[in-house]
């Protein structure tokens, strides 16, 4: 397991070099450019969207706008807030989450442009099931199928990691920290997770944006109303937290070079890790939302960054920062989710635990279910639909074995992993960006004569 550990962590850091972050924050500062800004002047209309006011029962899909987004969300709202914004400060100190801001920013004209190209080029089959993505934009859009293989390739192989086996060991490790004598209790929740997510995966996309639906809204909100009661406590040291985050994330004078270095490379990788910007994962969701205008889904897509990172993550962060739980003032060996839980303590007591404990077991049940659909779509890519059925058995399985693996092996193989994903699906966004530009410019105008 150290060996792995190390061979991953290795792997990682040379994955997530400055090419690969220029690639990523650079592409998305691109598109942000040629859409003129679509993450500001589309912003009002997102919302407006997601209401159902658009809605048209008899447009072709399979899912609303609403559940689509919560399918999605449901993805990246995850151990990410909690484990992957402790990891990054406890690794990159606070600058890192300067960094998570940028990404969530420009990502969110990067997830506007995959998700738009995913609804066009999707395949809807005679039984009315849909099926979309990058994959699927490389094939129909760009005639690169091979491409599209090797994108669904590395997302079969990353939902096992960042959608499945990172969540089960977080979930694990957080509730070690809030429950003494938990870790002797891995194997029964690791088989409670597998069945509660072998449930909900037999029925396909229409079951997890059901069951998203009504569990993403209830626990985002109930995280992030009891993050805001631990700030408001501490009112007084909020300006100071965002002064601190600024400094190490831009003053080398301050904390030096390398300090600056470990910001942007932890903020960078775990903001595309929690808000998946970039990766091409959440188009599979959207592309199986009900509507015949690609626009309307690329707007309602670019939410996610926004509530994924801005909001959640970031008050997560304030958090750990406030409390004084980073750097040298970090308890020993606390990282990852026991850091978050630690920090929550501090403010609200046992219940601060508590709040994350269960933050985490509802945001890793419904992350799980999430990336079971973005694998099954990939599965049926490369091998057909005889193969979705012997993926979702593997990938429950798993879930189980996943509670045992140590948490750095876990996320050094998942930032790997990811990385993998994002660059078949950035060079789609790269080529067809031109194709987003001019169906964007249509809908608007369309809309303003309207």
């Amino acid at each position: 397991m150290d060996y792995l550990t190390a061979l991953f962590g290795k792997l990682a850091g040379y994955a997530w070099g400055i090419p690969s972050i220029v690639l990523l924050v650079g592409t998305g500062i691109y598109l942000s450019l040629k859409l003129g800004g679509i993450q500001f002047r589309g912003f009002k209309h997102s919302f407006q969207l997601i209401t159902g006011k658009y809605d048209k029962e008899g447009d072709p899909g399979e899912v609303t706008h609403f559940q689509a987004l919560s399918a999605a969300l449901s993805a990246t709202i995850g151990t990410g807030n909690i484990a992957g914004v402790a990891t990054a400060i406890a690794f990159g100190g606070p600058g890192a989450v300067f960094w998570m801001w940028v990404t969530a920013v420009v990502g969110m004209a990067t997830k506007y442009s995959s998700c738009l190209l995913s609804l066009k080029y999707r395949t809807i089959h005679e039984d009315g099931i849909v099926s979309g993505g990058p994959m699927y934009t490389l094939k129909n859009g760009l005639n690169m199928p091979g491409l599209g293989g090797l994108f669904a390739a590395f997302t079969l192989i990353a939902s096992f990691g960042i959608g499945n086996m990172v969540q089960a060991n977080s979930v694990v490790d957080g509730l070690r920290y809030i429950l003494p004598g938990a870790e002797r209790y891995k194997l029964f929740l690791g088989v409670l997770m597998a069945i509660m997510v072998g449930l909900v995966i037999i029925g396909g996309i229409k079951r997890i944006a059901k069951v998203a639906s009504r569990i993403v809204p209830f626990m985002a909100i109930a995280y992030t109303l009891a993050a805001m009661v631990i700030l408001i406590m501490n009112i007084d040291k909020i300006p100071l937290a965002f002064l601190t985050i600024f400094n190490h994330a831009l003053n080398p004078w301050a904390v030096g070079g390398g300090a600056i270095g470990a910001a942007l490379r932890f903020g960078v990788a775990r903001g595309v890790f929690s808000n998946e910007s970039g990766l091409g994962s959440a188009p599979m969701a959207h592309a199986a939302a009900r509507t015949t205008e690609p626009v309307r889904e690329g707007l309602v897509a670019m939410i996610g960054p926004f509530v994924d990172t801005i909001i959640i993550c970031s008050m997560t962060a304030l958090v750990i920062i406030i409390s004084g739980a980073w750097g040298e003032a970090r308890p020993e060996n606390l990282q990852g989710a026991a850091l978050s839980a630690f920090a929550f303590e501090q403010g609200l007591g046992k219940l601060g635990g508590w709040v994350v404990g269960f933050g985490l077991v509802f945001f890793a049940y419904t992350t799980i279910i999430a990336w079971s659909y973005y694998g099954d779509r990939s599965a049926e890519y490369l091998f057909g639909e005889r193969a979705v059925l012997p993926y979702r058995m593997i990938y429950t399985v798993l879930v189980v074995i996943g509670a045992f693996i140590p948490l750095k092996l876990v996320w050094n193989f998942s930032d790997f992993a990811n990385i993998l994903m994002a660059a078949p699906n950035l060079i789609s966004l790269i080529l067809l960006a031109g194709v987003v530009k001019e169906l964007t410019k249509d809908y608007f105008d369309r809309m303003e004569s309207a």
